[in-house]
């Protein structure tokens, strides 16, 4: 924020970083979003952003109705429920109903009126195609990073009828079932052609590597991911440790592709609240200091859950030049955490990483989110250019030009071009 007492050099200098990181198109590089050709796994609109899994959750902080009766209610039910408890009987002060509000404010609603009909009648006027780009639009958002699973029962079909892609979206291959749930997994590959068993022999091992090369050319993934318990380990005896040592890491630098591990989600610590009762715990990042350590050839992407970890994660990220950390995930993606956070990688790490992806589920999401965080990215730069002024050193238009699109997706894309 420009301070009151600010000189006619600083005054210029907030007003330059505000535009030029205002007008930055960003590479998103992970959402849960999906190509429009999905159709009927596209999630947007009023009662899609009301019954997002955040915000169920911190409506039963306040409903005392019984979990599976909510559960059985029609969607449109449970929106004007979370409705009625977070926004009419509280103050919409938390960042999940603060980020409804402004992307309402944004598509130019009129939220005085507190009128869930009228918002909903607005909604029902829109095409998804025309309002998946007004979406992106109003981000600022030029590209778009999927989460696909081939363990997807809904995805999976379209995937291998295959469709006209959207230039805006580019996919990434998620593996969790395979590294997390192998007993599952196995006979499920054995189903589509692939002559897996749940031992990992030789054979196996072979047969899920012809997987994942199938399904990386198929979707043309940027990068392969998985979602990690708190307590796994790197190397280790478990099915998951194999199969990365065996299968996903041979496999990406084959194809010349990063890792991404997001460690620290603990599932269903309340599993009556369903999707929104996942947790958090503190994950043991010496997993992801071997990974880097013992395999400099591979490309490691990393966003840890915990706040407590940001810390180490940043150090490892100077020790280790494979090693690109993003965002602020999910119970860290509200502004106290993301100012912390992006502060912290800034004067660790310079401009080698990217702060910030939106994790979005819903398209209208992408307002918000980008929103709440360029304010936030802006503040961080100018505090940091400003103690470069205070040296000597100042920056030009050019510079902050060239260091937004760094943090925006450039030093990600570079990082995979390695």
């Amino acid at each position: 924020m420009k301070p009151a007492s600010a000189t006619p050099a600083q005054k210029k200098l907030a007003a330059q970083v505000e535009k030029i990181v205002g007008a930055t198109p960003v590479t998103d590089i992970h959402t849960h979003l999906y190509d429009p050709a999905f159709r009927n796994l596209l999630a947007w609109g009023i009662d899609d952003l009301l019954t997002y899994h955040y915000l169920v959750a911190e409506s039963f902080r306040h409903c005392t109705m019984p979990y599976e009766k909510f559960w059985v209610l029609p969607k449109a039910r449970q929106a004007e429920l979370i409705w009625q408890e977070l926004f009419i009987e509280n103050s919409p002060i938390s960042e999940s109903c603060r980020g409804v509000l402004t992307t309402l404010q944004a598509l130019g609603l009129d939220v005085k009126k507190r009128d869930l009909p009228a918002l909903r009648a607005w909604f029902a006027r829109q095409k998804p195609d025309e309002h998946a780009a007004r979406c992106l639009e109003l981000a600022g958002v030029a590209s778009i990073c999927m989460t696909n699973s081939p363990f997807d029962d809904l995805e999976r079909p379209l995937w291998e009828r295959g469709f006209r892609r959207d230039k805006h979206f580019t996919a990434a291959l998620r593996v969790d079932p395979l590294l997390v749930a192998w007993p599952e997994a196995a006979p499920r590959l054995a189903k589509w052609g692939y002559a897996t068993t749940p031992a990992l022999n030789q054979k196996t091992i072979s047969e899920v590597r012809r997987f994942l090369a199938d399904w990386t050319r198929r979707i043309q993934a940027r990068y392969l991911m998985v979602s990690l318990p708190p307590h796994f380990q790197y190397p280790g005896p478990d099915d998951g440790a194999q199969l990365i040592e065996r299968a996903v890491l041979p496999h990406c630098r084959e194809f010349n592709l990063p890792f991404a591990v997001m460690p620290g989600v603990k599932r269903a610590v309340n599993p009556q609240l369903q999707m929104a009762g996942d947790g958090v715990g503190l994950s043991n990042l010496t997993t992801l200091q071997n990974l880097c350590a013992a395999n400099p050839e591979n490309k490691f992407l990393a966003t840890v859950l915990a706040r407590e970890n940001q810390h180490e994660l940043c150090v490892l990220a100077r020790k280790f030049r494979n090693l690109h950390i993003f965002g602020c995930w999910w119970f860290l993606n509200v502004p106290s955490l993301i100012d912390e956070t992006t502060r912290m990688r800034v004067e660790l790490l310079g401009l080698s990483f990217t702060p910030q992806h939106s994790d979005a589920r819903v398209f209208d999401q992408l307002i918000y989110k980008w929103r709440h965080s360029r304010r936030v990215i802006t503040d961080v730069l100018l505090e940091k250019y400003s103690d470069l002024a205070a040296t000597g050193w100042t920056v030009t238009p050019a510079e902050i030009g060239r260091d937004a699109r760094h943090l925006f997706g450039g030093a990600f894309e570079e990082f995979c071009r390695r």
